[in-house]
């Protein structure tokens, strides 16, 4: 990639897990990334500070909260503001976390609905004048349970259903100017309350590779998706060590 051109990638949720790895590896290869995050200001700045000790003036950071209206109506502006341009849309942030059907609130609906659908849809709206100006691209990051439900996650799973049905219909919408698609990962990281180990070799039987996957492999993805994929677009890519063959 020309490095003077100074391309610049908004990835939200970018400051910690997987969206930290996205971040690190696209700008390692010649990327200016904006890091998005919610709660996670510290770790953002020592990301961006590392970022921009590699290569001056290569990173910002923007905070906000995506279940709010307004960080997300302000959010792509505000990055417009400060870099010039955009051509590429992450968007990976995301709230994961179980819904029993008898204990589901309207809260759970807001936030997980917010995060894994109405964010990337209204983000992916105000960023598409400007991927269209760059002819850049939007991917979006799903989950293998948006074909397959797990077990008391009745809204997570419909959200990211939703995410996936987006991806889709972006990629047509917004064609020929701007490619959308989407990385679905597996078992990648272990969420912070981590299952028991049986819990955990129960899942890692499931998986033909017999392992869990890396923050690399969907970082990989993204840059494969980015860099190397011009004829490509509408496609849901799993990375899931084969988990989801049989589904």
């Amino acid at each position: 990639m020309n490095g003077k051109l100074k391309k610049w990638i908004l990835i939200t949720g970018a400051a910690k897990r997987v969206g930290a790895k996205m971040a690190e590896l696209l700008h390692s290869n010649g990327f200016n990334i904006v890091i998005h995050y919610n709660s996670s200001s510290e770790a953002a700045n020592n990301l961006s500070a590392k970022l921009n000790q590699e290569r001056t003036g290569s990173s910002i950071i923007i905070g906000g909260n995506l279940t709010d209206d307004s960080a997300i109506e302000t959010l792509i502006p505000n990055v417009i503001e400060q870099t010039g341009r955009l051509d590429v849309l992450i968007n990976n942030a995301s709230t994961f976390y179980p819904t029993p059907i008898e204990k589901i609130t309207l809260e759970d609906w807001d936030n997980l609905f917010g995060t894994n659908l109405k964010a990337p849809l209204f983000l992916s709206k105000h960023a598409a004048k400007h991927l269209k100006d760059s002819e850049g691209s939007i991917i979006n990051i799903v989950d293998i349970h948006a074909r397959k439900p797990l077990k008391n996650h009745p809204v997570y799973g419909p959200a990211k259903s939703g995410l996936a049905m987006l991806t889709k219909s972006l990629a047509k919408d917004l064609a020929p100017s701007v490619r959308v698609n989407g990385i679905a990962p597996g078992m990648i990281l272990w969420p912070e309350n981590e299952p028991s180990e049986s819990i955990k070799k129960s899942i890692l039987d499931q998986i033909p590779l017999k392992r869990s996957g890396s923050p690399e492999d969907i970082a990989n993805c993204a840059l494969f998706l980015i860099n190397n994929a011009p004829y490509i677009t509408g496609q849901i890519i799993p990375i899931d060590g084969g988990r989801s063959i049989g589904w």
